[in-house]
């Protein structure tokens, strides 16, 4: 058997053990989404949302990319973030991140990648030079990786507040609340790392007055 046939067949499996255990799960779940999360995390096969957190089908809304990056340019990221926030209305928006990202280890070294992938990893060297002397002071370098990761997954958080799709959703429901989050793929636990309520005060310069 192929590989990929061997993903058919566990398919079949376990459709068949969700009707078997409950013989309404896929009705109620065709019939109807209302997650209270939106989860942005990164597209590492290690770090799967509804596994980590566990929760079932239906409860999370998922976006994943390389290194869990926020980019205002990027419109796969801002369309998946204004339907959870502006239809599904979700609660939350969680950035999960993780120790031992290969994304961050590329970014913090001077190797050049495909020129797409350089463009992209540049987001998190930005990251770095802003924390420059934080970082360069970790003489770990396992530990450095590790706080970058922590700063990347601050960052993003701050990119979303600055976006007109979540301060309008703060301005007309106070909702949703931005979490920053990095998992351990060692221990499997999440380390929440900073949080935004609802309507934070930003940096003026950011704050839209006419949403």
């Amino acid at each position: 058997m192929k590989p990929y046939e061997i993903l058919l067949s566990e398919n079949k499996k376990w459709a068949q053990g969700r009707v078997a255990h409950d013989q309404d799960y896929f009705k109620r779940l065709s019939d109807l989404q209302t997650p209270e999360f939106l989860w942005i995390g990164c597209s590492d096969s290690r770090v799967p949302a509804n596994e980590i957190t566990n929760t079932q089908p239906g409860e999370i809304f998922v976006h994943r990319n390389i290194a869990n990056l926020v980019i205002h340019t990027d419109v796969n990221l801002l369309s998946v973030l204004d339907y959870a926030v502006v239809h599904l209305k979700v609660k939350h928006v969680i950035v999960c991140g993780h120790y031992g990202c290969g994304g961050i280890k590329a970014a913090m070294s001077n190797t050049s990648y495909s020129q797409v992938l350089n463009m992209w990893l540049r987001n998190i060297k930005d990251v770095y030079r802003h924390n420059r002397e934080e970082l360069n002071n970790i003489t770990d370098e396992n530990l450095r990786t590790d706080r970058l990761t922590e700063l990347s997954v601050i960052e993003q958080v701050q990119r979303l507040a600055k976006t007109s799709i979540i301060q309008k959703a703060w301005k007309e429901r106070d909702a949703p609340d931005l979490h920053g989050w990095v998992y351990g793929l060692k221990d499997g636990l999440i380390n929440p790392v900073f949080e935004m309520k609802s309507n934070t005060a930003l940096d003026p310069l950011y704050e839209y007055n006419n949403l």
